[in-house]
């Protein structure tokens, strides 16, 4: 492409599979934006290199994805609060000379669910599958809208108890093992393992599941349709996967990037299409 085009991709390993990409091209020629976009395949002990040199000549930003997220805290200079909070960064983006880190994962779950949706948070029971670094991402927004309660379920009751405490100052969060969970039904139940990737469903009880609540996978596409299948079987409201959220949270890093939001609805009927 064009050198006078402002340069921006994705970093992870591997990559090729990304949909960013498509996404943000999407975004530029809505928007209007000179920009470029690119793919770059980088393994965990260059990407400390690779992202320095990206913007050392001429890039401005970038989203992160795995294995990178963690290590990308350490290369930015500055964290905004969000992904202070989450302890994890999926965009960076060069600001007065220096590289800022973000975190557009909860904002873009909350905006599928609550906006895309239409699903209600404030006063309703939450719970959250796994206590992972996909929970950390989601729950600052998600307890930011004040829910009844919110759960996390981990297979390890400590280390969901651990996460718990570390939002404690932004409500009541609690954190328990699948044997603890109360027998009652949750309005909105997320999955943030990666266990449907594999086929494997978490050890959820029955009674978490009512006629009313709705199952949303932070997985998606084909291959991660596990949870989704068993949430529909055990006679949820509504079972969705996370491509929305993929779709929000890159229109997220677009705003941070380019001082505008895009419209989502073309691009995720476009996605639609494809699947």
């Amino acid at each position: 492409m064009s050198s006078a085009l402002d340069r921006y991709g994705v970093v992870g390993h591997p990559v090729s599979h990304s949909l960013s990409p498509f996404i943000h091209g999407m975004f530029a020629r809505e928007t209007a934006q000179a920009m470029s976009y690119q793919p770059y395949d980088v393994m965990p002990a260059d990407f400390a290199a690779h992202v320095r040199e990206f913007f050392r000549h001429g890039g401005r930003g970038l989203n992160v994805t795995l294995p990178h997220k963690i290590a990308a805290v350490h290369v930015a200079d500055e964290l905004t609060g969000r992904a202070a909070q989450a302890a994890a960064v999926n965009t960076l983006a060069l600001e007065d000379g220096h590289i800022l880190g973000d975190n557009t994962d909860g904002a873009g779950l909350v905006r599928d669910l609550c906006e895309n949706a239409g699903v209600v948070i404030t006063d309703r029971r939450v719970l959250i599958v796994g206590a992972g670094g996909a929970t950390r991402g989601i729950l600052a927004p998600l307890l930011n809208l004040r829910p009844a309660a919110l759960v996390i379920a981990n297979r390890t009751p400590e280390r969901a108890a651990a996460l718990a405490a570390a939002f404690a100052d932004l409500g009541s969060p609690k954190g328990v093992g699948f044997a603890d969970l109360e027998q009652l039904p949750y309005d909105l139940i997320i999955n943030a393992t990666s266990a449907s990737l594999s086929g494997d469903i978490p050890p959820i009880p029955q009674s978490a599941i009512g006629a009313q609540t709705v199952c949303y996978d932070l997985a998606y596409g084909r291959s991660a349709s596990a949870f989704v299948q068993w949430a529909t079987r055990a006679g949820c409201a509504r079972a969705m996967q996370g491509l929305g959220m993929l779709v929000e949270q890159a229109a997220e890093s677009f705003r941070l990037w380019r001082g505008v939001r895009p419209a989502t609805t073309q691009v995720l009927a476009a996605l639609a299409a494809r699947a």
